[in-house]
């Protein structure tokens, strides 16, 4: 969905019950992003609306470079 105050802004049609939603957003994630699930791990906010996902196996700058392709 975009950007907002410097974080990433993603939506899923999923219910946030039972870690639906948590599991949709790493599989939006990593397909948006070219990596595998196991590459996309919640690191915390479970049960908040922000999130912070930890991504592996990847240089930071090609992770900002992926991201800001999407972003465009």
């Amino acid at each position: 969905m975009g950007e907002h105050d410097g974080r990433l802004k993603v939506s899923v049609t999923q219910k946030p019950e039972k870690g639906k939603a948590n599991k949709a957003l790493v599989e939006v994630l990593a397909r948006s992003l070219g990596l595998k699930k196991s590459q996309v791990t919640l690191l915390s906010g479970e049960t908040s609306s922000q999130k912070k996902f930890l991504i592996t196996g990847l240089a930071r700058e090609e992770l900002a470079s992926r991201i800001a392709l999407l972003l465009t």
